[in-house]
């Protein structure tokens, strides 16, 4: 069973710098669905490019099937880390169906680290993060803010009804966030 934390927060709240360090220092493997879905969209050959940059573009959801089986191809890939952080999935119901009935029994899901940020911080940042993604532009951001509300948000309440979710403030300083989510882990792994 491998071991799986959920990270989410809306667009920009710094999930992907968040788990970067959490990787460099507590062994777990950093898995971005929203990484995944656009390297599977440029893999020459690939038969859900288009669907993908289509939803991409759009900031609508990729089918729960493509992300949940190219979250699954990681995590056998790197079957030796400590644990998986998934980044940035479930991001709907759908999807969280979807993950149950296709990973269920698969992995132990420790918990839900929340990144909690103000949207208007979090869309200054995407905007000038320099990343040179196609859905860093006022459009796109306002689309994705939209269905992490509308959609996402809900799914984080769910895990806090089961007393999965951790939440960490983001707006600060990256060093105070890692330091506050190094003591969610730490309490976490005593269980």
């Amino acid at each position: 069973m491998y071991n799986v934390v959920f990270v989410l927060g809306p667009p920009g709240s710094g999930k992907g710098t968040i788990c970067s360090k959490i990787q460099q220092n507590l062994g777990y493997v950093h898995l971005s669905a929203g990484d995944l879905l656009r390297a599977e969209r440029e893999r020459a050959g690939s038969q859900f490019g288009a669907l993908i940059e289509n939803h991409i573009k759009n900031g609508s959801i990729v089918p729960v099937e493509i992300t949940c089986s190219l979250l699954e191809n990681a995590m056998i890939a790197s079957k030796d880390a400590n644990g998986f952080l998934i980044d940035g999935f479930p991001r709907n119901e759908d999807n969280l169906e979807g993950w149950k009935k296709q990973m269920g029994g698969k992995v132990n899901e420790q918990f839900v680290l929340f990144l909690s940020c103000p949207v208007d911080v979090c869309i200054d940042r995407c905007l000038h993060r320099g990343q040179g993604r196609t859905d860093d532009n006022v459009e796109s951001l306002k689309k994705r803010v939209e269905t992490y509300n509308q959609q996402t948000f809900p799914i984080i309440e769910l895990f806090e009804k089961v007393g999965m979710v951790r939440e960490v403030n983001s707006e600060r300083p990256v060093t105070e966030v890692y330091d506050d989510v190094v003591k969610v882990f730490a309490t976490a792994n005593q269980k």
